[in-house]
């Protein structure tokens, strides 16, 4: 196996998400410090050269360049997920599963950005950014509590997915721009879930769920 090869930022979570499914699949990664706050070198070589968007996360895997934190979960899936990670068999869960990672790149956007601004300092409306940002959460509460009446613990199928991963970071840090997790019960039990999960680690911010 060739060696990995992780460009990040301890405090992004996009960053956290990769990081999070290389440890749950038991992987190891050369991580290579990105000065993202202040410094902007995401948008400076090498990482401009790597990715032309100026963004991070950027995995390396030999000759091979994979950017944005969802293109990143499913190719580790994929290349070593076996198949306790492979993609859902059954077609609505597949299709499910291809919303949820679209949302976690779209919708989740507006949480990373709000986070980024509160955290900061970056400039943004972060009134826009937390209206958005809670109702993306929103939407997740309420496909957990529809799911919790058929006890069924996670976002798509039986097992935990790259879906869970991608999502996870936004609700588990969105204290960090002042939006609390009293008002997501459902969440919170997900969220233990995943915490449960073989391999998790955690990044600063990131609360117990006791």
């Amino acid at each position: 196996m060739s060696a990995l090869t992780l460009y990040n930022f301890d405090l992004d979570e996009n960053c956290y998400r990769v990081r999070l499914l290389i440890s749950m699949l038991g992987l190891e990664a050369n991580m290579v410090a990105v000065d993202m706050v202040p410094g902007f070198e995401h948008q400076k070589p090498p990482v401009i050269d790597l990715n032309p968007l100026g963004d991070i996360p950027v995995l390396v895997d030999g000759d091979l360049v994979v950017s944005g934190p969802v293109s990143i979960l499913a190719y580790l899936a994929r290349r070593y997920g076996g198949e306790a990670w492979a993609e859902p068999d059954d077609i609505a869960d597949y299709a499910h599963s291809a919303m949820w990672l679209e949302f976690a790149a779209s919708e989740l956007a507006a949480v990373r950005d709000a986070r980024l601004v509160s955290l900061f300092g970056l400039s943004g409306d972060l009134a826009e950014l937390t209206a958005r940002g809670r109702r993306a959460l929103r939407i997740m509460e309420d496909h957990m509590t529809l799911r919790s009446f058929d006890a069924a613990p996670w976002f798509v199928g039986t097992r935990a997915s790259i879906v869970d991963i991608a999502l996870f970071p936004a609700f588990a840090l969105s204290r960090d721009w002042n939006v609390g997790h009293e008002g997501y019960p459902a969440l919170r039990r997900w969220a233990r879930g995943v915490r449960a999960l073989s391999g998790f680690r955690t990044m600063p911010g990131i609360p117990d769920y006791h």
